[in-house]
């Protein structure tokens, strides 16, 4: 009973240790597990992917110059956020933007900057906007920790003061188990399910973010009035799965609007 509660109370400990805030949002967040462990598993995953023959990265061409563009003005706009807010050492992202050839409708970010676009979803995007839209909602989630977060609920959820134990004692372990989840290995990405408060929550720093890189945050709803459009008469497309629903979606964007407003100042 003693070892029991020491357990315990070590546990908690870990856990109040742990808390950070997000950027932006304010919220408090739980992380038992560091960008320096998470970081390089994902840089290391992402490099994997780009280098399997079964992907086809798209390297020159308009579409490829556009998604570097804006994914670096997206960054550099981020970057001086968060160095003029008092975040610049929670955070070493080392940017990298891709336009990867599939049919998919699909983009994503992974922890560090890493970034995929699928051309599968570039008819949605249409424009410069929609583009920035899309990559500016994944970056929120890196921005976010999002992973992190994730993989520190289910590391507590299901093995409690083990899994804090572990969450601090074996590095190793637990960057395989991020990336296995997260990612998935062998090339093949297994997109982490987003829960819809953290999706709402990208949401809201990526309209801020595309406000920053200086591209309208009205058009984000113009953006996911189209992607609600791919849900008719199917299954939603991967990068909609386990998201809020459309019409509430738009309609908190449409609330959040304002506030990025603040941070838009053209181009």
């Amino acid at each position: 009973m003693k070892k029991l509660k020491l357990l315990f109370a070590v546990a908690i400990a870990i856990v109040l240790y742990s808390c950070s805030t997000v950027p932006l949002t304010g919220r408090s967040q739980i992380n038992l597990v560091s960008d320096d462990q998470v970081n390089p598993a994902a840089a290391a995953s992402y490099k994997q992917l780009l280098s399997d023959p079964k992907t086809k990265v798209i390297t020159s061409g308009t579409d490829a110059q556009r998604v570097k563009r804006i994914g670096n003005q997206l960054a550099v706009a981020i970057e001086k956020y968060l160095n003029a807010n008092g975040y610049a050492n929670q955070y070493n992202f080392q940017w990298e933007f891709n336009l990867i050839e599939s049919p998919e409708i699909n983009a994503w970010c992974m922890p560090g900057g890493k970034v995929a676009v699928y051309s599968g979803i570039l008819p949605v995007t249409q424009t410069d906007a929609g583009l920035a839209t899309v990559m500016g909602h994944e970056i929120g989630h890196a921005i976010a920790k999002h992973s992190a977060e994730r993989m520190s609920q289910t590391m507590l959820v299901q093995a409690g003061g083990a899994a804090v134990g572990a969450a601090t004692g074996n590095k190793s372990q637990i960057t395989q188990a991020i990336v296995n989840q997260a990612y998935g290995i062998g090339g093949q990405v297994a997109l982490l399910k987003y829960s819809r408060n953290q999706e709402s929550e990208a949401d809201r720093l990526g309209l801020t973010f595309m406000a920053m890189a200086g591209y309208d945050p009205h058009m984000a709803v113009t953006f996911w009035q189209r992607m609600a459009a791919q849900n008719k008469g199917g299954s939603p497309p991967e990068f909609l799965s386990t998201h809020p629903s459309d019409a509430t979606r738009i309609a908190n964007i449409q609330n959040l609007i304002p506030e990025a407003m603040k941070y838009y100042k053209g181009r």
